[in-house]
């Protein structure tokens, strides 16, 4: 065999293994079936729409914590749970958030948290709100985020956060950074992922980059991919809704904690029971998280 039929035989044996695969071989590589498996899943009517102190929260918290262990991922906290409790509108709720981590390869003290809240609006006058953009599209692009850890760790340790009730005044995310499980000066980044699964237009918004110029560069710099164009905005800057304190972002930013949060405009299902696996966008939802996964490495690439 000549040098050059060798090394064209090669190329070809290395794309055919990645095609064959279903991945791309790349560092924010993960399984785009998985992606979709586990928001169709979670969004479920088995799940009765997740509200918060439910059966449906119950199993998807027992789902949650399943996947965390098959992908390996280290617990936070005992058993992975993070229990709290809060009262809303004259009512007493229990809490669980989900915590996992992953020990970064040079900056083990200093960590990036990553969430999306799992907790939905649950059952209305006999309907479902499965809630499968928001917020199960954010929880599934957690898992893919462990998956690309696997072969590809970070530098920085990450934590990777599912919050409870969300959806009643961002308790689980309030909880969290008061009470944090690190110091909380150690923290150097929130990632918010609520809402990242379909736009008629193919536009994903990201809050944050304008109030934290150092994070621009992973902005500028971020691989281009085809099918959603990734935008910065919504910050009160622009004209267009005020962003900043919109979701479980907002407890990190009021602690002067910079935060990045991924996430699409409002859509007519919008907390609607109408918010089902079949109405998500699946070519647009697996271009977005491979937009935010390969932003996160840009920026874990960095020193804070």
């Amino acid at each position: 065999m000549t040098r050059i039929n060798f090394i064209l035989l090669t190329a070809f044996v290395l794309l055919y293994s990645c095609r064959s695969s279903g991945q791309i071989n790349q560092p924010y590589s993960f399984n785009s079936d998985n992606l979709l498996h586990h928001v169709k899943e979670l969004s479920s009517d088995a799940y009765e729409g997740r509200r918060t102190g439910t059966a449906g929260a119950t199993k998807a918290k027992a789902y949650i914590i399943k996947q965390l262990e098959l992908l390996e991922v280290i617990p936070l906290v005992p058993n992975l749970e993070q229990p709290f409790t809060f009262e809303s509108r004259n009512k007493s709720y229990n809490g669980v958030n989900i915590l996992g981590s992953i020990k970064g390869t040079e900056y083990p003290d200093k960590y990036i948290v990553l969430t999306a809240h799992y907790d939905h609006e649950g059952i209305k006058n006999g309907q479902i709100y499965n809630g499968a953009d928001d917020d199960a599209s954010g929880v599934s692009a957690l898992f893919a985020f462990a998956e690309s850890f696997k072969n590809n760790p970070p530098k920085h340790s990450v934590i990777l956060a599912f919050f409870d009730a969300e959806e009643l005044g961002l308790q689980g995310s309030k909880y969290f950074v008061d009470n944090s499980i690190v110091p909380i000066t150690s923290i150097i980044l929130n990632i918010n992922m609520d809402m990242v699964s379909r736009n008629e237009n193919q536009e994903l918004y990201v809050t944050g980059i304008k109030s934290h110029s150092h994070l621009e560069t992973a902005y500028t710099d971020r691989k281009i991919t085809e099918g959603v164009t990734v935008i910065a905005g919504h910050d009160g800057t622009d004209g267009k809704q005020n962003w900043m304190f919109a979701s479980d972002h907002a407890p990190f930013h009021l602690k002067k904690i910079p935060f990045l949060y991924f996430g699409v405009e409002d859509h007519e299902d919008y907390h609607q029971p109408t918010d089902v696996y079949e109405n998500i966008h699946p070519e647009f939802y697996k271009n977005a998280v491979e937009s935010i996964i390969s932003m996160f490495y840009l920026i874990d690439a960095m020193t804070f």
